[in-house]
């Protein structure tokens, strides 16, 4: 029997246990390793805060609609995108994965996972890297989306705002662009990883003015790019107000919500802001015939073999997968100083 979390309504999880079939010919076992949990997408899951329980996604148009009807509703057994795990069975055709390989993938919270032969072939994790670092293969390509939607060049200022996992991740590769990268949290702790983990300067919005501070840094001009990925409004109308003029803003966090505290009628008006939004779905359609989810994920663990990307130093939990529903009270409660959580199995 295999066992699936599920969370059976907000900011409550239970366990479910599902039978395990056969496997097909051209199919793999995946036994899972390590599941990790995203502080930010998920948890709009866990609070019932994403729009998807309160409207319906109408994907043919691409737009929410108000109904009676929401795309999803509890319990949800559908959830997680930060998976790693070990093949322990193959089918009878399977020729090019073997048993024990490390895969990564995205196949949620639950203890084994069945996959085509062709899925598991395309995601098999470098055999000298830890199997842990393969739950970043999707929250690191969230990261690289935002770098490469943000079109950085060398010697530019590139402020992030927001310091979790995701901007970590994103301080990292825009120092790895080649920029001056200013790191803009309200919280010391996260602020102390970014500096350590390459950041040039820090500031804790919530101690100076943060857009002010970095006009000053940069003798007036503004940020070339700023990268918004807290998903807090207010983070964005900072980003906007600490671009320079004409220059790029990044909206990568998910915001939920009307945006209080977002003023479109200030800088973003006066200063004639583009402003970009990045979401995972899709790439910048002028680099689409070169870029895919596929190649954002080897590209994150690529960079990890080389050393040029350090995720698992933010890794600061591991807590039994029994245990999840402890894991999400310590993110959403901030009882102790959170980056990466992940479950093992």
């Amino acid at each position: 029997m295999g066992k699936l979390l599920v969370l059976e309504q907000p900011k409550k999880v239970g366990y479910e246990e599902y039978e395990e079939r056969e496997l097909l010919a051209n199919e793999v076992r995946i036994q899972t390793l390590y599941t990790g949990i995203s502080a930010g997408t998920e948890l709009t899951s866990y609070r019932g805060t994403s729009p998807f329980f309160n409207k319906k996604w109408d994907a043919t148009n691409r737009i929410f609609e108000k109904e009676t009807e929401t795309s999803w509703t509890y319990p949800l057994k559908q959830w997680g995108y930060e998976e790693v795990g070990k093949v322990v069975e193959i089918g009878k055709d399977v020729q090019e994965v073997e048993v024990g390989d490390i895969i990564f993938g995205t196949w949620g919270h639950k203890s084994n996972h069945i996959a085509e032969e062709s899925f598991a072939k395309d995601r098999k994790l470098h055999k000298d890297l830890d199997p842990i670092c393969g739950i970043f293969s999707h929250i690191g390509a969230i990261g690289i989306n935002a770098i490469l939607d943000a079109n950085i060049h060398v010697g530019e200022t590139v402020a992030v705002f927001g310091q979790g996992v995701p901007g970590q991740i994103v301080t990292q590769l825009a120092k790895l662009n080649g920029a001056r990268v200013i790191a803009v949290d309200l919280d010391d702790t996260r602020l102390a990883f970014a500096k350590k983990f390459g950041a040039d300067i820090i500031l804790n919005s919530g101690k100076c003015d943060a857009a002010k501070e970095i006009k000053e840094i940069t003798k007036g001009l503004g940020a070339d790019v700023a990268i918004e990925i807290s998903g807090a409004p207010r983070a964005l109308h900072e980003a906007i107000r600490c671009a320079a003029y004409s220059g790029r803003v990044v909206s990568s966090g998910f915001i939920q919500g009307e945006p209080k505290g977002l003023y479109l009628g200030e800088e973003f008006h006066h200063n004639r802001i583009n402003l970009v939004c990045s979401q995972i779905s899709g790439v910048d359609p002028s680099l689409s015939y070169r870029w895919n989810r596929l190649r954002l994920n080897h590209t994150v663990m690529d960079l990890q073999k080389e050393g040029k990307l350090d995720l698992k130093g933010l890794i600061t939990h591991t807590i039994p997968f029994d245990e999840a529903a402890k894991a999400y009270e310590l993110l959403d409660n901030a009882t102790e100083q959170v980056l990466q959580m992940v479950l093992a199995l």
